[in-house]
């Protein structure tokens, strides 16, 4: 099988895309519906076997990537990287800035290095990343990014560094966008809610139950799917949203926009959007 994407198969041939956090769950994803559309993928990534095995999957699928290691939360770093990306493929037309992360806990019990530590992973990482796709290429030919952030609105109890950190992203999206877009760089985020993803199986085993749970919070009564994220992050990148910047995409089914205090009926006709050829269900969702 192949990737079966809601766009047209040419849609970025020939072009360049940057996907940070392409080892695993949304990023491989994405990787994957690009390269099935016809672009060149670099994958970034701190695991080298991660970003090489996905790298391994998209050239058996017919697709062109290459995998990169290195730590977005370090400056050198980042500009040898995308200098490499760039030398390797002869250019770069976009940034899908998705390698972030966090871990549980109320704000008592985070420590100033845990605090800090998350941050630079989820702000800080794809500051850097975005600044050096536009000052090393996009700046010289237009462009797209699309920053990758989640449901914050209202706070994110329990993990309140990293929705610190996802709000600040969204205002560097509007600040990148007016400054940047006499350059022809549109930028964008998306932010996903509870997506069915490889991430779920990070998180200790006293959260199994409330993760299980999720979907029934959604208005619709379901969690997402990678590919549901992909297709908007696919769009954003494409020409069809020439006229697109400075916003961000909700993509939760509904879950951020007051639904709490609402009571919410059994759902019908909510049946899910999953293109990805090679989706594996998180452990933490599948039937014991």
């Amino acid at each position: 099988m192949s990737y079966q994407s809601v766009f047209h198969p040419d849609l970025f041939k020939g072009q360049v895309f940057i996907v940070t956090g392409g080892g695993s769950g949304i990023g491989r994803c994405t990787a994957h519906e690009l390269a099935a559309l016809g672009a060149r993928v670099a994958l970034v990534g701190r695991k080298s076997e991660k970003v090489e095995s996905v790298k391994a999957e998209i050239t058996e699928d017919g697709g062109i990537a290459s995998a990169h290691v290195c730590d977005i939360r370090e400056e050198e770093s980042v500009k040898a990287t995308v200098k490499a990306i760039i030398a390797e493929h002869g250019g770069l037309n976009g940034l899908v800035n998705n390698a972030g992360g966090q871990f549980q806990a109320p704000l008592t019990g985070i420590n100033q290095k845990g605090w800090e530590t998350v941050v630079r992973t989820n702000l800080t990482g794809g500051f850097l990343m975005a600044r050096e796709a536009y000052t090393q290429a996009l700046s010289k030919t237009g462009g797209a990014i699309v920053n990758i952030v989640a449901d914050m609105w209202g706070g994110m109890p329990g993990m309140g560094h990293s929705g610190a950190a996802r709000a600040g992203m969204v205002n560097f999206t509007q600040t990148a966008a007016v400054e940047w877009g006499a350059s022809g760089v549109r930028v964008n985020a998306v932010a996903p809610g509870w997506i069915a993803s490889s991430g779920m199986d990070n998180y200790p085993e006293h959260m199994r139950q409330w993760i299980r749970s999720l979907g029934d919070n959604v208005p619709i009564k379901r969690m997402g799917t990678e590919s549901e994220v992909s297709s908007a992050i696919c769009f954003l990148l494409s020409p069809g949203a020439a006229f697109i910047s400075g916003d961000c995409l909700r993509i939760d089914g509904g879950a951020s926009q007051g639904g709490r205090v609402w009571p919410l009926p059994k759902a019908k006709n909510n049946a899910p959007y999953n293109g990805f050829h090679r989706a594996v269900t998180p452990k933490v969702l599948s039937d014991d």
